[in-house]
């Protein structure tokens, strides 16, 4: 397990949880879902909260762990889109 360190200890790494991408600690939740769900949700963050049972701390470090990595979760964003559409 990596951690992300900076404050975030929240957010984790883990090989065989969602094949490595950054989520959640304890939970399967990715950032890039955290991301999405806060822009269709006009940044409301309880409501991002409730919508995947975790608290809005755990929501702040995900879109902060967004802010230092936002290259990295944009292109898995794409990807996983891109996915979607084949």
């Amino acid at each position: 397990m990596v951690t992300t360190g900076s404050g975030s200890e929240l957010i984790v790494r883990k090989p065989r949880v969602q094949g490595g991408e950054p989520v959640i600690r304890g939970t399967r939740v990715p950032v890039r879902s955290i991301v999405i769900a806060t822009q269709e949700y006009d940044g409301d963050l309880a409501r991002v909260a409730h919508a995947f049972t975790i608290d809005e701390a755990a929501v702040r470090a995900a879109l902060a762990y967004y802010e230092r990595h936002t290259a990295d979760i944009d292109r898995s964003i794409w990807e996983h889109e891109q996915a979607a559409l084949s």
